[in-house]
């Protein structure tokens, strides 16, 4: 079913309502006998049908994180205005503008229709939705508040997208800077550096060592600029595709980086919020607590505080109280620990968990500003020196040339 969805095409339509009145839109369909078929059972006579035109660089894209984060706060949304399940589907998938996001919702709301629990409509597509957001709906379901349910979803996926940001906007910032320092080197050793050495080859005269050194890299910068350049892609590209499919080198990275200065604590911090965060939405959505943090465990984000949750869990399950187990893997601040053991005593440890996950999202956001103005002069003199080297390498010679100009 989800293949024949991946297949269908949005066809604009015109035609005219039962009142006369005309009308146009868009409907994704396999074909124009079946979109047409489609419209007259809503009551539309339709009068043109034509396939939309694709944009230049095409309409499809691949469906985002925060294509489903936008999707639940409008489902959520709906479902509490009173809209069935599968209008809300149809709703929300015509007013897409991702192909690939029409796709998916049309799928969905087939199975829907064809009296699938919107849990089990939902598993099929496990790349799009994970296990924790599958058994959200599913407890839904059951309960009976799948309105109530879906708005807690998309409050957490709206949390989670925005933690998510803070963490790349924090890594994103001097990988930027790496790459364009680079750019501008490369183009000073390619292009500005060989008409130094044109200058300095009529000075008859031995070149200071640093200069030699900066036109001797500038030679081999223009000579293998192509084999480095496919060195850096080689292995950016073999580290990404190492990192996914190496869970050792995965588990390796993640106790590096929670160890790394800056960087670390703010990993911890976003590994930490996001546990709250999730086990107190699994909690709030009545879903058990041993079952809950199976889902946890795969949504920390980091491997470490993963298999610490999976350890929680196993103590868990044999009767040990959670903020004895978190104390037990040495992960959790004590402030952390505290708040779940009020949250035990009192019975409502979703509150005590989403109290945290407020506090640990407000510290990696205040985190990431400060990291983000410590490395602004940081960088500055990075680039600085860098740049100034390379100029001072190739002034270096003419003011020896002035010097030795003026003494006679």
């Amino acid at each position: 079913m989800a293949q024949k969805a991946a297949a269908q095409t949005v066809f604009v339509w015109e035609g005219k309502d039962r009142r006369g009145k005309k009308v146009r839109g868009e409907l994704p369909g396999p074909n124009i006998a079946l979109v047409k078929a489609d419209l007259r059972r809503q009551g539309i006579q339709p009068t043109k049908v034509r396939k939309k035109s694709q944009p230049l660089f095409g309409g499809k894209r691949k469906v985002r994180a925060k294509d489903i984060a936008i999707f639940s706060r409008q489902l959520a949304t709906m479902m509490n205005a009173g809209v069935p399940l599968v209008q809300a589907f149809d709703i929300i998938a015509r007013g897409h503008e991702n192909q690939g996001m029409q796709a998916l919702l049309t799928s969905i709301k087939t199975d829907v229709e064809g009296g699938s629990n919107l849990s089990d409509a939902l598993a099929k597509h496990p790349v799009h939705f994970d296990d924790l957001f599958c058994n959200l709906v599913r407890s839904g379901e059951h309960a009976g508040i799948l309105d109530s349910v879906l708005d807690k979803i998309a409050t957490y996926k709206e949390k989670t997208e925005a933690i998510k940001g803070k963490i790349k906007k924090a890594l994103f910032y001097p990988a930027a800077v790496i790459i364009v320092a680079f750019v501008i080197t490369a183009v000073l050793m390619i292009f500005v550096i060989p008409q130094f050495e044109q200058l300095f080859s009529g000075f008859g005269a031995d070149l200071p060592a640093v200069t030699r050194f900066v036109i001797d890299l500038s030679h081999f910068f223009a000579e293998y600029w192509w084999a480095i350049l496919a060195v850096i892609i080689a292995a950016v590209v073999g580290a990404i595709q190492a990192f996914k499919r190496s869970p050792r080198l995965r588990e390796a990275i993640d106790r590096f980086a929670l160890k790394v200065p800056v960087i670390g604590p703010i990993l911890r911090k976003a590994a930490i919020a996001r546990y709250a965060r999730t086990l107190s939405t699994m909690f709030a959505a009545g879903v058990p607590l041993v079952e809950a943090m199976d889902s946890v465990a795969g949504a920390v984000g980091n491997v470490v505080y993963g298999e610490a949750v999976r350890r929680m869990r196993e103590d868990v399950a044999t009767g040990t109280q959670l903020n004895v187990s978190m104390r037990q893997t040495g992960l959790f601040p004590n402030m952390v620990v505290q708040m779940t053991a009020i949250g035990e005593e009192a019975g409502s440890l979703d509150e005590m968990l989403g109290k945290v996950a407020d506090f640990y999202e407000e510290e990696v956001d205040n985190a990431v500003d400060a990291l983000s103005s410590l490395m602004e002069p940081l960088i500055m003199v990075f680039i600085g020196g860098l740049i100034g080297g390379l100029v001072v390498a190739m002034y270096l010679p003419i003011f020896q040339m002035g010097k030795v100009v003026s003494g006679h």
